[in-house]
């Protein structure tokens, strides 16, 4: 999958602007503050409708507008060429075209384009809380099939409506009250075996690949661990929550599932987040990304476009090499606001100043 073009208006701080990408690597350049890191969460943007910053909706549009475009021109390994366009309104619903035809729902434009991110906040997968690598865990999974972005979908629905009614018992449940929880409760069940079948065989595919890619980072053989084994899962979630339904009810919120877990990372048998080092952590991080990246690849048959945003400045000169050296195949953009390492060799450059492009 190789993206051509990419054309912004009023997305950020870019009021009209148009980009050409390499097939091969393209090397994003400007100094910090110009616009780097919008022209590669644009791009990112159109794969998971989801801003890698955390960005609300009404950050992306350009100040004084009420609606940003987001356009790109795609060729998939079948030879296909692509028009994707979203538009970003800042009041209302977003609307999405793919070659002129609009879709329904904006959620129909996922899996259009696959995009992988390494970002500096990557160091929040290991260092971060559980939501951090739930989010990394759920997002693989997305990108893999588009089913599990329903199921994720109906899961939040079903805590959010559990956790109402919880509220609403104020600490003690009547009969009616008893009854429906109930039915909240199968429906609660069902959904999260399912769900969380498909993050422990998700975290046992991974598994080898993060171990292999943190090998090619760190240049040396280490013992990496990936697992997923929430608590609830060896009895099945219905029975875990008859066990805390008093303690649910108490604290007016539901406090065991899919929404609550976390995936373990392990360096040498020691947890990652306590005992591991920065660089280690962020080591770890990166082959974490790394290994997702194959993975959707393989699955998808198909190399996700690759997006480096100054990872390269968190990195010292021998993990930098390694990781230049070991990219997967595919198309890469990668954004600096110092010198191109050697070991890039981009094919194409674009550089950046206050939100418009100059000719390298």
């Amino acid at each position: 999958m190789i993206v051509s073009r990419l054309e912004l208006t009023d997305f950020r701080n870019y009021a009209n602007a148009t980009f050409e990408f390499h097939s091969g690597t393209t090397a994003v350049v400007g100094l910090n503050g110009q616009g780097k890191t919008n022209l590669v969460e644009a791009l990112a943007y159109l794969a998971s409708l989801d801003s890698f910053r955390g960005a609300p909706v009404e950050a992306l549009i350009r100040v004084g507008s009420d609606t940003a475009i987001v356009r790109a021109s795609v060729k998939h390994p079948d030879g296909r060429d692509v028009l994707v366009e979203l538009e970003i309104n800042r009041h209302g619903r977003n609307r999405v075209q793919v070659n002129g035809n609009k879709l329904g729902r904006a959620r129909e434009l996922l899996g259009v384009m696959r995009v992988t991110v390494f970002s500096p906040d990557d160091l929040q997968l290991v260092k971060g809380g559980p939501s951090d690598r739930r989010r990394f865990i759920d997002d693989t999974l997305v990108s893999t099939a588009l089913k599990y972005d329903a199921q994720r979908l109906e899961l939040d629905r079903i805590v959010k409506q559990r956790n109402t009614l919880l509220k609403q018992a104020n600490g003690r449940l009547n009969a009616d009250a008893e009854t429906t929880l109930d039915v909240w409760d199968a429906k609660f069940a069902e959904a999260s075996d399912q769900f969380g079948r498909a993050r422990a065989e998700l975290a046992t595919q991974l598994r080898p690949t993060v171990g292999e890619a943190y090998e090619q980072l760190a240049d040396r053989p280490s013992e990496i661990e990936l697992r997923y084994e929430p608590l609830w899962r060896e009895q099945g979630l219905a029975a875990a929550l008859v066990a805390s339904r008093v303690h649910d009810v108490r604290r007016g919120v539901s406090t065991v599932g899919p929404h609550r877990d976390d995936v373990d990372l392990f360096i040498g048998g020691l947890p990652a987040r306590t005992h591991a080092s920065q660089g280690e952590q962020r080591t770890l991080a990166l082959a974490l990304r790394l290994a997702a990246h194959r993975l959707v690849a393989q699955v998808a048959d198909s190399s996700p476009v690759l997006v480096l945003d100054d990872v390269l400045s968190e990195l010292d000169p021998m993990r930098c090499a390694a990781l230049l050296q070991h990219l997967p195949p595919g198309q890469v953009v990668l954004t600096t606001a110092g010198v191109l390492p050697e070991a890039a060799h981009p094919d194409a450059i674009i550089r950046i100043e206050s939100g418009s492009q100059f000719s390298a």
